[in-house]
C-alpha cells in the first residue's frame, strides 16, 4: 500500500496547487493582471509569498521529499500559463496576464530544508524569510519587462473588474519609497509564522491520515 500512499500524497499537491492558484488569481481580481500588480506590489509580494510558503511547507514537511517545494511552484506556474493563454486567446494582448515568478524562491526553500538536514524548524525559519524577501526582486525584475502596464490597464479593462477598482494612476511611489523592500519585509516577517500554520496543518493531517 506504499504506492497508494505515495501516490495520494502527490495527488493532493496538485489539487491543492492548482486551488491555490484559482484562490490568489480571485483574491482581490488583481493579483496577476499587469495593471494592479504594478500599482499594488507590495499587496502583490505578500499574498504571493505567504501563498506560496503555505503550501510548500506543508506538503514538504508532509512527504518529507525536498524538492515538494519546487514541484508544486511548478505546478502554479503551469497553471497560471494556461490561464494567461486563455486570456491571449480571447483577444487580450500577451503582457495582459504576468504570470508569477516562483519557482525560485521555492528553489531556497528546498534548499534550507536540504541543506539543515530536513529540519523543520531550519525550513520554517530560513526557508520562510528566503521567499519573503526573494519573491518581491524576482517579481519587480519580471514586472519591469511589461511596457506600459497602465496603458494596456486602460485599452484593455477586463470585463469582471468591478467600477471601483477602476485602474488609476500608480500609487507606489507616492507612498513607498521602495516597494521591492517593503514587500520583502512585510513578505518575510509574515512567511515564517504562515510557514509555521503550514507545519502544524501538516501535523494535523498526517495524524489524521494514519
Amino acid at each position: 500500500m506504499v504506492w497508494l500512499r505515495r501516490t495520494t500524497h502527490y495527488l493532493f499537491i496538485v489539487v491543492v496547487a492548482v486551488n491555490s492558484t484559482l484562490l490568489t488569481i480571485n483574491a482581490g481580481d488583481y493579483i496577476f493582471y499587469t495593471d494592479w500588480a504594478w500599482t499594488s506590489f507590495v499587496v502583490f509580494s505578500i499574498s504571493l509569498s505567504t501563498m506560496l510558503v503555505v503550501g510548500a511547507i506543508y506538503y514538504m514537511l508532509f512527504t518529507g521529499v525536498p524538492g515538494t517545494a519546487t514541484y508544486y511552484a511548478t505546478i502554479m506556474t503551469i497553471y497560471t500559463w494556461v490561464a494567461k493563454g486563455a486570456w491571449f486567446a480571447l483577444g487580450y494582448p500577451y503582457d495582459f496576464v504576468v504570470v508569477p515568478v516562483w519557482i525560485p524562491s521555492a528553489m531556497l526553500l528546498d534548499l534550507a530544508y536540504w541543506a539543515t538536514r530536513r529540519n523543520k524548524h531550519a525550513a520554517i525559519l530560513i526557508g520562510g524569510v528566503l521567499v519573503g524577501m526573494s519573491l518581491p526582486l524576482f517579481n519587480m525584475i519580471n514586472l519591469l519587462l511589461v511596457a506600459d502596464p497602465l496603458e494596456m490597464a486602460f485599452k484593455y479593462p477586463r470585463p469582471t473588474l468591478p467600477p471601483y477598482m477602476t485602474p488609476i494612476e500608480p500609487q507606489v511611489g507616492k507612498f513607498y519609497n521602495s516597494p521591492v523592500a517593503l514587500g520583502a519585509g512585510a513578505g518575510a516577517v509574515l512567511c515564517v509564522p504562515i510557514a509555521a500554520l503550514g507545519a502544524k496543518l501538516n501535523t494535523w493531517t498526517y495524524r489524521w491520515m494514519a
